[in-house]
């Protein structure tokens, strides 16, 4: 499964999406377009990546701009698997 797969499997069932991610590209805006994705769905999401994953996020590498698109999101999850 490639990095964007993964991070859309991920928001579906962290924030509960009702299979919305399946039409989701990597220029979707998230953080403010989506509902669920409020300061608990970023904490849900970081414990999801860390969980299923086995990455680790530390609380200075997180921002407003890692969560703004998918794309975004992804790219920050391919860099902390060394993709």
């Amino acid at each position: 499964m490639d990095t964007q797969a993964q991070v859309l499997s991920i928001l579906e069932t962290a924030l509960n999406l009702g299979g919305r991610s399946s039409g989701f590209s990597a220029s979707t805006p998230l953080l403010g377009a989506l509902p669920e994705l409020d300061s608990m769905g970023v904490v849900a999401l970081i414990t999801a990546f860390e969980e299923r994953l086995g990455i680790t996020v530390d609380d200075d590498e997180i921002s407003g701009d890692t969560f703004a698109t998918v794309g975004s999101l992804r790219d920050f999850v391919a860099s902390k698997l060394g993709r």
